[in-house]
């Protein structure tokens, strides 16, 4: 069974806008598309999700519409907000750029540098 792993800090933000960037959603249904989408190799905790969806909403980078869940009871979606849509694709670059230093920094042999 594959272990899960921890979030680092400020990576949560980029999570949600990456699942509702893929299509508004409601808070559980987050979880689950993150879950979806790391290969259920991340875990957050509902009690990170909401404070973090009042942020990034507060923020303008999200945007919230009450509607109906499968079940059937009232909830609210989240969509992307164009200043949302920035954020994400600057927060990506920024991400692919330290993972590939990382890389780069773990893959050193013996006698270079």
């Amino acid at each position: 069974m594959p272990k899960t792993a921890e979030l680092l800090p400020g990576t949560l933000d980029l999570l949600i806008l990456k699942a509702v960037s893929l299509g508004p959603l409601h808070g559980y249904g987050i979880l689950l598309r993150i879950g979806q989408i790391s290969a259920n190799s991340l875990d957050i905790p509902q009690g990170s999700l909401y404070p973090a969806l009042y942020r990034l909403e507060h923020q303008g980078l999200i945007a919230a519409e009450w509607g109906v869940s499968d079940n059937n009871r009232r909830a609210k979606y989240y969509s992307l907000t164009p200043a949302g849509r920035r954020r994400l694709r600057e927060e990506t670059a920024g991400w692919n750029r330290f993972a590939s230093a990382i890389a780069a920094a773990l893959n050193a042999v013996p006698g270079e540098g």
